[in-house]
């Protein structure tokens, strides 16, 4: 049988998974499983307390040195937070004027822009 949610969009019960997508045969629409289920949604919280998800701004609380690399991040530089991830470093984000990056999420804080 189909255990599959129905189509946000039309309500057709037949989807099928493509992926980690799920995909409604009638309209073609496509979906997250996990956009539905938040607690199966990393909990990644900033220096502050504050949850953190994807799409939202977060802000450097400290210098960082880039390992690898003689360059350093200054506090007060902006990173855009594109996923989140599971592991040490929890935040994959583009650290503005340096480029993509995985970074901590005690090292960053939530910031309003």
């Amino acid at each position: 049988m189909n255990n599959l949610p129905p189509c946000p969009e039309c309500q057709a019960e037949y989807t099928y998974e493509d992926r980690d997508l799920l995909v409604c045969s009638s309209c073609g629409h496509e979906w997250s499983r996990l956009a539905d289920d938040t607690e199966e949604r990393a909990k990644v919280k900033d220096a502050n307390g504050n949850d953190l998800f994807e799409g939202d701004t977060a802000t450097l609380i400290k210098d960082l040195k880039v390992k690898g690399s003689s360059s350093v991040l200054k506090i007060g530089t902006k990173a855009k937070i594109k996923r989140i991830v599971d592991g040490d470093h929890n935040i994959d984000c583009q650290v503005d004027k340096v480029g993509e990056m995985m970074l901590k999420s005690a090292f960053v804080k939530k910031s309003s822009s």
